[in-house]
């Protein structure tokens, strides 16, 4: 039974790969020829950042919003494949400024992808819930045959450890606000994560050395990017720079 469990604990939205690069560009509006990529987390699909893909296109941003094939690939390849072919679609829409909004696995493929890439000056990232410094539920995990075949490549590079990937990536060159929840809907996953979590990644843990501004709200994991509050923190971190406290 407790497989069972974590099995559905795992699988929110899991597995509806949706394609599309380029889709979605907005008039220009609040700034002028910027452009903000939205990436989903792990198994979950682009219509999981719909709500704020709706929000941004009113105020005139122009967005690319796709999804990738999350479980079927290392962290690397998905950022060297996925991340880049969205960077394109921005430059093809001419835009001066490229900005990304992450949900979990997203902003490790952008940490990633600006290893060996950068964006334009004035780029700005948003991180809800982050692994910034990985999760226990990857390491209590990543020999469990289900995780793997659940998560992929990319789950079995997502632990606390010195080696794992979030660990390993240096520090990116752009302004950063992370936004994590401390609210688990996760019982069993909580007991595994010291402190306060929001299900899958504890409050420390999503924090980035070199980030500019840090919020927690009351939310999960699988729901923050639903959360009006915090769409509206995306938009004044994306203004401002810094969240408002």
């Amino acid at each position: 039974m407790k497989q069972i469990f974590i099995f559905f604990c795992l699988i929110p939205g899991l597995f509806c790969l949706e394609s599309g690069f380029c889709e979605g560009a907005a008039d220009r509006g609040v700034e002028k020829n910027a452009c903000v990529i939205l990436l989903h987390g792990l198994g979950r699909t682009k219509h999981s950042m719909a709500k704020i893909e709706k929000r941004l296109k009113a105020l005139g941003y122009i967005t690319v919003n796709h999804g990738y094939p999350s479980t079927e690939q290392d962290i690397k390849a998905l950022a060297r494949t996925y991340v880049s072919e969205a960077v394109n679609c921005c430059n093809k829409q001419s835009a001066k400024k490229i900005h990304f909004i992450t949900h979990s696995l997203g902003g490790i493929l952008v940490r990633q992808y600006l290893q060996e890439n950068s964006v334009p000056e004035g780029g700005r990232v948003v991180m809800l819930s982050p692994p910034n410094k990985g999760s226990e539920i990857a390491d209590e995990l990543k020999d469990a045959f289900f995780y793997k075949w659940i998560t992929g490549p990319a789950g079995q590079q997502l632990g606390t450890d010195e080696k794992s990937v979030p660990h390993r990536l240096k520090p990116i060159d752009v302004e950063v606000g992370v936004i994590t929840g401390n609210r688990s809907f996760d019982p069993w996953f909580s007991t595994i994560i010291p402190g306060d979590d929001d299900g899958k990644v504890s409050v420390s843990r999503a924090r980035l050395e070199e980030m500019n501004d840090f919020l927690v709200v009351e939310n999960s994991h699988a729901f923050i990017m639903q959360n009006p509050e915090v769409i509206d923190q995306i938009v004044f971190f994306l203004q401002e720079g810094k969240f408002r406290h």
